[in-house]
Formats: C-alpha cells, sequence, structure tokens
C-alpha cells in the first residue's frame, strides 16, 4: 500500500487541480486499491476573521498584484480546470474565509473513514456553489450529503476539540519547509508540489511501484 499525504487547504483551487491530476494518474494505473490518501491542514488565511474578505481585494493586497493580473490568473485558474474536468466558478463577489473548522472536520472524517469525500464536498462548497466554508450551517450540509453524524459534527463545531491536532499538523509541516500548497508526499519520500500535470505523478506512482517489486 502506497500512502499520499496532500497538504492543502479548501480554499486552494491548484488544491483542486493537483488532487484531479493525481485521481486520473492513479486510475490510469490502476492503483485505486493501492494507495492511502490522508488529507493534512494548511490555511491559506489563519488570521482571516469570520466575515471573510472580497476575493479580488484580497488578492491584490497579498500578492500585489494589479486588477488585469487577477483577472489573467483566474482566467488561467478555469482553463487548467477544465482541463482537469473541474468548472471553476469565481463570482465576482466571491470572498476568501477562515477554514480552520473546516480541517477540524476533515481531520475528524479520516477517523471515520469519509475524508476524502468531505474534502471533495467542501471543494464544491466554495469553488462550485461559491459557499462559505467558515459557516457552520454549510459545513454541517456538507457533512451531512457525504453520510457523516450531523450530530457529532456540530458536538465538534460547539467546542475546541482537535483544534490542538490540527494546529500540531500544520506547525509540523511548516517544520518541513512546506510553505504552500498543494504538496503531496508519496511513501514520507518524494514530494511534488503545486497543480502539476497527470503524467507528473505518473511518473512518481511508477517509481513507487518499481521499489515496491525490487523489494519483494
Amino acid at each position: 500500500m502506497h500512502t499520499i499525504e496532500i497538504i492543502s487547504d479548501v480554499s486552494c483551487p491548484w488544491c483542486v487541480i493537483g488532487y484531479r491530476a493525481l485521481n486520473a494518474a492513479i486510475i490510469e494505473m490502476n492503483l485505486s486499491d493501492s494507495v492511502d490518501i490522508t488529507w493534512k491542514p494548511f490555511e491559506l488565511n489563519p488570521e482571516m476573521p469570520p466575515e471573510g474578505q472580497d476575493r479580488g481585494e484580497h488578492i491584490q493586497q497579498k500578492y500585489g498584484l494589479s486588477t488585469e493580473q487577477v483577472k489573467a490568473n483566474r482566467k488561467n485558474l478555469i482553463e487548467r480546470g477544465r482541463e482537469e474536468g473541474y468548472e471553476f466558478n469565481f463570482p465576482d463577489d466571491g470572498r476568501v474565509y477562515n477554514t480552520f473548522n473546516a480541517h477540524r472536520l476533515l481531520h475528524w472524517a479520516k477517523q471515520v473513514g469519509l475524508q476524502t469525500e468531505l474534502k471533495l464536498a467542501l471543494f464544491d462548497l466554495y469553488f462550485l456553489n461559491g459557499g462559505n466554508p467558515s459557516s457552520d450551517a454549510e459545513l454541517l450540509a456538507c457533512v451531512a450529503e457525504v453520510g457523516l453524524a450531523v450530530d457529532d459534527a456540530q458536538k465538534l463545531l460547539d467546542t475546541d476539540d482537535l483544534s490542538h491536532e490540527v494546529r500540531a499538523e500544520q506547525y509540523g509541516h511548516s517544520q518541513k519547509g512546506i510553505s504552500s500548497v498543494p504538496a503531496f508526499i508519496f511513501n514520507n519520500k518524494y514530494l511534488v508540489s503545486g497543480g502539476q500535470p497527470k503524467e507528473s505523478f505518473v511518473n512518481v506512482l511508477r517509481e513507487l511501484e518499481k521499489e515496491a517489486v525490487s523489494v519483494e
């Protein structure tokens, strides 16, 4: 069994692109039953207040981009998303939100075996439906959608449960020098950074398969 850790945020469009390319590579190589994927937390905007911030304004301030550059980047993301079969929806009034509670729910979902399903639902909430991943109600709707226990999720959101665990994992990533996402770690050995095309992941998976054969 190959392990793949994906360090990402639910508000990271390149994380969607990278995952879909990875999944296509896994399917092409018929390895769906031979990989164990774990999603690890990374907050792009840990200081973001509950009400969030206008997306365009945020990107301009954070990265020092002009309005034209923001539009060009958005167009590039939409085109790359379509290449991977994903139709990004970036409304003009879109906002950037705090995602810490989403990461707590994802940590919990791993324990009950539905982490990837919840992660993908959270991606869709934000990137397809223009939703708010800091809203308890919208988070719980995603929980219900994938068949997780809503009452248990509500209890989690009402407390600080798993906050320490999530922050500890985030700190561990920073100690490893990971400062941007997505980051894919294969078998605790190989790192692939960014929204790479399918071929990049195929190459890594082939190497893992070769190593597995040589060990047998």
